[in-house]
């Protein structure tokens, strides 16, 4: 019994003596979760993740009020890797490509909305008269071209997308500023300033505009998709960054407000807008993100979702390490 406890504290103390070393991890969300409000920002570093994510279309709210021309509801859940390359022979520029597939079906996500989120907050339980039964994929990725601003950090950045698989296709292209520090943005303007500093040692803003246009798919017909889409995304992130950046943080907390002219169309042809919130954690093997459409009061359509994910090439390090 005891020579168990030993290896217990052994192995609790090398992961947290590891986990400590290590920076945190982050990876892009595959489709459509940045429609139902995931933080959607390119990776800045060399990444390999794998994981769940799931995503939960509603077809009535609380009201028994329909959505729009879709006539079911959709648990769409998605085993998905992530992988970000730095292209080495074009300094300044990345690659990344996500795949999801997986059963779409009623649970976990009904469970989920109806017996415990709705029962924890008192709020009436959405009617479902069919679920979408099928097995669904998409596939997505960026080219982005990271730019030097605001001093000697790559902050800015602008990208080119596509989204494709069976609920709908996306071309896309986006822009906009990542873990901007306020000091190195407003110091040139107010002088040097003791409390940006500090603040900006572990308080950092993004923000980012995305333009898309959008086509039919399997699950999600002609008819029922806008035909071009407008999103803005702002975040705030929370974590030790330091003076020199020359390591990302162990540790991140962020929090990300969205708002999304619409994935989706009414009957009339015309998109239906969305706010959306979410709230990422990351650690040294892996993040847990969440997104719900709580923010905007809405409760129909792209709901809520959630991903659970591991970095691949940290766990095969440490395994394979002498």
């Amino acid at each position: 019994m005891r020579s168990a406890w030993r290896v217990i504290r052994q192995t609790t103390a090398f992961l947290s003596l590891s986990m400590g070393l290590l920076p945190a991890a982050w990876a892009e969300p595959v489709a459509p979760s940045v429609h139902w409000g995931a933080i959607a920002y390119p990776d800045q570093e060399q990444t390999l993740v794998a994981g769940m994510t799931f995503n939960r279309f509603t077809e009535f709210n609380g009201k028994g009020e329909r959505f729009n021309a879709i006539q079911e509801s959709a648990g769409l859940n998605f085993a998905t890797v992530s992988w970000t390359e730095r292209l080495k022979k074009f300094p300044g520029w990345s690659t990344n490509l996500t795949v999801g597939a997986g059963p779409t079906q009623a649970n976990p996500t009904l469970y989920l909305q109806n017996d415990v989120t709705h029962q924890l907050f008192g709020n009436s339980s959405v009617p479902v008269t069919k679920e979408r039964e099928a097995t669904d994929f998409m596939v997505n990725g960026t080219l982005t071209r990271w730019a030097k601003l605001f001093g000697e950090r790559e902050v800015g950045f602008m990208s080119l997308g596509f989204a494709a698989g069976s609920l709908y296709q996306e071309a896309f292209a986006q822009m906009g500023l990542r873990r901007l520090s306020l000091a190195e943005a407003l110091e040139p303007v107010v002088g040097t300033s003791t409390f940006l500093r500090g603040f900006s040692q572990f308080v950092r803003f993004s923000g980012m505009g995305r333009y898309g246009q959008l086509f039919g798919g399997a699950a999600f017909r002609d008819a029922t998709v806008a035909a071009q889409n407008y999103l803005g995304q702002v975040s705030m992130s929370i974590a030790s960054y330091g003076d020199s950046d020359e390591m990302p943080p162990r540790w991140e907390l962020e929090f990300a407000f969205t708002i999304d002219s619409g994935l989706f169309a009414d009957p009339s042809g015309h998109s239906i807008e969305r706010r959306l919130g979410s709230v990422a954690l990351r650690f040294p093997y892996g993040f847990l993100e969440t997104w719900n459409d709580g923010i905007g009061g809405t409760d129909s359509g792209p709901t809520f979702g959630f991903q659970i994910m591991i970095d691949l090439r940290r766990i095969y390090k440490q395994v394979t390490a002498p």
